[in-house]
């Protein structure tokens, strides 16, 4: 015989069930957090209290001076810009468990800069892909970005990463278009911007790239932006993503007809 509940245990077993089909239907989406665990040498600070989850974050004294961030780890040398606010910028540790080297410089006069502070990390991750699950200076985004809501929406009841991958790929190229003015007008060193991108619904392969590992990361698929040459030497860049397990090539530009997936592709770094 079924015992009778009561209408206050029915209400809580009706709640507890929708938090169930609500986590359950919605992919986490992960973004960095600051915390109290940080390196500080002259000017540089680094928030190291997510190295196992792939990131640190770096931040140099607020100055009207502009400053460089360095990271190098086993040979390899990655260079940023860094604002000169004094706020956090996120930076993804993408060569894997290893040591790293965080380095501050700050413009001293013309094209000259000063080193300001160097922290030393051991990066120790549970999973070497975590890093591409984040956002980052290059793949800035955050639940309220445009694309992210989006294709939350249309992903809500997908389970399977390669439906996911696709839904991704399919709605970019069914709205999205090539920006040809801004890839002849951009200036070096400028970074992808999402938001642009979204709103004029065209961009640059850099843009177009960016916002689709925003959209994949946000859905819990790694992805990587890669950067580096099509062809001879022309600038380019595209997207490697892990779905399933098994890594998948895609390059929106391509597939708003471009550029040629013909051409060599060569790998200068990924963020």
């Amino acid at each position: 015989m079924i015992a009778r509940m009561s209408r206050k245990s029915v209400m809580a077993v009706f709640l507890a069930l929708i938090l169930v089909v609500c986590s359950l239907s919605s992919a986490e989406i992960l973004l960095p957090e600051t915390t109290k665990t940080q390196k500080t040498d002259g000017e540089l600070t680094v928030d190291c209290g997510h190295m196992d989850q792939g990131y640190v974050m770096v931040k140099g004294k607020k100055t009207n001076k502009r400053l460089k961030v360095r990271i190098k780890c086993s040979g390899a040398t990655l260079n940023y810009d860094l604002n000169s606010d004094g706020e956090f910028e996120v930076f993804p540790l993408q060569f894997g468990n290893a040591k790293y080297q965080v380095i501050l410089y700050k413009n001293a006069s013309g094209k000259k800069y000063g080193e300001e502070g160097k922290v030393t990390l051991s990066v120790k991750m549970d999973n070497e892909l975590s890093c591409f699950l984040y956002p980052n200076q290059y793949v800035n985004y955050n639940a309220d970005t445009e694309c992210v809501k989006v294709i939350s929406e249309l992903c809500k009841d997908m389970t399977d990463q390669s439906q996911i991958f696709k839904t991704v790929c399919d709605y970019i190229k069914a709205n999205f278009v090539y920006d040809f003015i801004k890839s002849v007008s951009v200036k070096p060193g400028t970074l992808p911007d999402i938001d642009d991108c979204w709103n004029k619904h065209m961009g640059i392969c850099q843009d177009l790239s960016a916002m689709a590992c925003a959209m994949l990361r946000s859905q819990g698929i790694p992805a990587r932006l890669m950067i580096g040459t099509l062809g001879a030497s022309t600038y380019h860049a595209w997207v490697v993503a892990v779905v399933n397990g098994e890594e998948k090539f895609y390059d929106p530009t391509a597939e708003l007809n471009a550029s040629s997936k013909t051409d060599t592709y060569t790998t200068e770094r990924y963020y």
